[in-house]
């Protein structure tokens, strides 16, 4: 709960009052600059970070192995931030020039320089983490998260209102010429104000070198790096298509900012990930790990499809809040689509149990490859035809193809005694009561509120019955520790 609060709490903020805020004062070209840069910021945190967090906790779980762990992890990531760094400002010409940026370069500087501090901030974060000191690791989060939105709103809102109102603000204090570029600058000071608060975890950092672990650990997190790079194109390659494959930025903005509506689903699987991949290394020696990992994967299925019904139930009132002009919502078609490819996702990241406790990390490399392929093929033959819908079918396949390989692969190397028949049940009632919705939609708002609300209902008392026992022993667990 302490690292869902830090993962999801920050980024409920930054998602509810940034995307609402962008798109109150960005039209949908402005916002689609946002959100392809961004996305080329995701493929390349993947590549400098090269794979070191999940190395990390691989090889810090065992304590005589964690100061190397980490010592070569900071190592050989400040060595790729470097080397990345000068071939921005060397190449800066032809990369502006290849993704249609040439006039704003100083977009690309900024965008290189937030990759460059993030990733060296990765590692002191994963060794929060591995520390458990989830207290220390919200409150950074929350801070994080609390700076860049008073920057955003301080470069975008009040200088603005004070550059109109009193005459002018100095040019080196406010250039209104900037615009969107103030996204970018606020998110460097931020990433680099959070740098330097992550100094006490760095004062622990010993230069160890040791050449066969070096070995060990680039054996085991190189091929996450094809892992991580695959899954950058199938999460934030759609963006990339869309701009090129249609020539139209707005599109970009369109479809990006109606994804956002997703974000229950994307911060659940966000703050699931933190404590899962410290957590399932930790309990891999049990010999009851597999019941342990199935009861996991059967509440997190649960949560999902809830959280599924709630954003798409009551979709008219999240891009109300979401997305302030009007121009934005010819897009909230793409919504259950890609929150239900999210939830595919997050069931594939708890399927990825097996290759990573058995060390097979090679096997989740030819999967992510397999789904950025499907993203690939599916984009260029779709969106040139539908648009970023086109971009919305590639995730919802990509992600279904890697959950179900994983699964059928999984079963032979590291059999885990998940309950898919009722996991099945439980995802097609979700999706039939959501049928139900699409088919019979009353006109009037309150009346459709109310019965989305009933169909809503219905899924949590059906689940609820069948899940009675668990429900009564998590609520005696929370009375108990309430005396307490």
């Amino acid at each position: 709960m302490v690292y869902g609060l830090g993962s999801i709490l920050p980024r409920v903020l930054n998602f509810l009052i940034l995307t609402s805020f962008y798109t109150s004062i960005f039209g949908p070209k402005p916002y689609g600059v946002l959100s392809e840069l961004y996305a080329w910021l995701a493929i390349a945190l993947v590549i400098i970070e090269f794979g070191m967090e999940s190395g990390f906790f691989r090889f810090a779980k065992d304590k005589l192995d964690e100061r190397k762990a980490f010592s070569h992890a900071i190592g050989l990531i400040s060595i790729l931030s470097l080397f990345w760094m000068g071939l921005v400002y060397v190449f800066i010409n032809p990369i502006s020039e290849s993704i249609h940026y040439s006039g704003n370069q100083n977009y690309i500087i900024w965008m290189a320089w937030i990759v460059a501090i993030d990733s060296m901030a990765l590692v002191p974060f994963a060794k929060i983490r591995q520390d458990g000191r989830p207290r220390r690791f919200a409150l950074l989060k929350m801070f994080n998260v609390l700076i860049n939105i008073a920057l955003v709103i301080t470069f975008l809102l009040i200088f603005p209102w004070i550059h109109k109102h009193t005459g002018g603000l100095p040019g080196w204090l406010y250039n209104p010429d900037l615009g969107v570029g103030y996204v970018f600058l606020c998110n460097l000071i931020t990433s680099a104000l959070m740098f330097v608060l992550l100094i006490p975890e760095l004062r622990s950092f010993q230069w160890l070198f040791d050449r066969k672990f070096l070995i060990r650990l680039l054996k085991y997190s190189a091929p996450l790096v094809i892992v991580g790079l695959a899954g950058s194109i199938n999460d934030s390659g759609d963006k990339i298509f869309v701009k090129f494959l249609t020539g139209d930025q707005g599109q970009v903005g369109i479809y990006s900012s109606n994804y956002r509506i997703a974000v229950l689903m994307m911060l659940f699987i966000q703050m699931f990930r933190y404590a899962f991949e410290p957590f399932l290394f930790k309990v891999s020696k049990d010999k009851d790990s597999g019941e342990t990992y199935a009861l996991v994967l059967r509440y997190f299925v649960i949560t999902g499809l809830i959280l599924f019904l709630i954003t798409s139930l009551y979709i008219d009132i999240f891009k109300v809040v979401l997305l302030r002009q009007k121009e934005f919502w010819v897009g909230q078609a793409v919504v259950p689509i890609v929150l239900l490819g999210n939830f595919f996702l997050g069931v594939y990241y708890n399927l990825s149990v097996w290759y990573k406790v058995k060390d097979l990390t090679r096997y989740a490399a030819i999967m992510a490859l397999t789904g950025a392929v499907v993203t690939i093929v599916l984009n260029w033959t779709l969106v040139p035809e539908i648009g970023y819908m086109g971009a919305a079918w590639a995730t919802l396949a990509c992600y279904t193809t890697m959950m179900v390989i994983s699964y059928f692969w999984g079963r032979k190397i590291y059999p885990i005694p998940y309950q898919t028949g009722l996991l099945l049940a439980w995802t097609a009632l979700a999706l039939a009561l959501y049928a139900i919705s699409v088919l019979i939609k009353p006109e009037n708002f309150f009346i459709r509120l109310a019965w989305d609300s009933l169909l809503m209902l219905v899924f949590i008392v059906v689940v609820g019955l069948k899940e009675k026992a668990m429900v009564q022993s998590i609520w005696q667990q929370v009375r108990n520790r309430g005396r307490k």
